[in-house]
């Protein structure tokens, strides 16, 4: 299953711990980095269980789970800068005043104000998860929409999209077949993020490619290898060096 689906269909629990526990392995949500039941993985003259390296590996690679959530778009996580900014010192577990000072606000009576905000936008949450957990139980005609990627740079109504639109989209563009190259650069911009999607899911997720590698591997979709790199891009699904030497898929 895609990371993308994993993350988004892994229950609050799983989120909150950053991996899920699968037949034999377990599974990193947050880049798909797995570790197998019954080895035992070395970590700074240690040994550790396949569970226990999963956690070490979020801590080493990510830091924690609350910093990658937090880092992710505003469309994703519904928070300001600003409430980013705070979340994480109240993470870092620091005192109003401490905040206030770092901050420059007002006064402590205003931090206390944001933890209210915060705590509200919280039991509106719960509430509307409940919400949508009750709706799933009762609406049969709720088409099955395709999970927005994590590492979106912008969500909006072009993600908005559906497994049948999905597939009728890719037969137009790849009439001989996904492995083939597509006819067409798509002209809209949800035809352009299922085919993007489509050609970065093709990529190798581990691998860091040299431009002339990437190149290649591009012009075998289209021609014009330069422009689908560049919305591979502009969509979050590629990341490079500044210099433009080296590109990775984002996960």
């Amino acid at each position: 299953m895609e990371l993308s689906n994993l993350f988004w269909d892994a229950s609050l629990e799983e989120l909150k711990q950053g991996y899920i526990e699968e037949k034999d392995s377990f599974t990193c949500l947050l880049c798909g980095e797995k570790t197998e039941k019954g080895i035992v993985y070395p970590y700074k003259n240690r040994l550790y269980e396949a569970e226990r390296y999963m956690r070490i590996h979020i801590e080493t690679a990510h830091n924690s789970v609350f910093d990658y959530l937090l880092s992710m778009d505003k469309k994703l996580t519904g928070l300001t800068e600003h409430q980013k900014s705070l979340l994480q010192l109240f993470y870092q577990g620091k005192s109003d005043k401490d905040i206030q000072k770092e901050l420059d606000m007002g006064s402590t009576s205003t931090i206390r104000h944001h933890r209210f905000a915060l705590k509200e936008k919280e039991r509106q949450a719960k509430t509307f998860l409940a919400i949508m957990e009750l709706l799933k139980e009762k609406d049969e005609y709720a088409p099955a929409f395709l999970p927005v990627h994590k590492t979106a740079t912008m969500v909006d109504d072009r993600y908005n999209i559906t497994q049948e639109e999905q597939e009728k989209i890719l037969k137009k563009y790849f009439p001989e077949g996904t492995d083939n190259p597509i006819v067409k650069f798509p002209p809209r911009e949800k035809q352009r993020l299922i085919v993007l999607r489509e050609i970065a899911g093709q990529l190798q997720p581990d691998r860091t490619y040299g431009e002339k590698e990437l190149n290649q591997a591009l012009k075998g979709f289209y021609e014009d290898y330069a422009l689908i790199r560049r919305y591979l891009i502009d969509y979050g699904f590629l990341d490079r060096k500044l210099d433009g030497s080296e590109y990775w898929l984002k996960k």
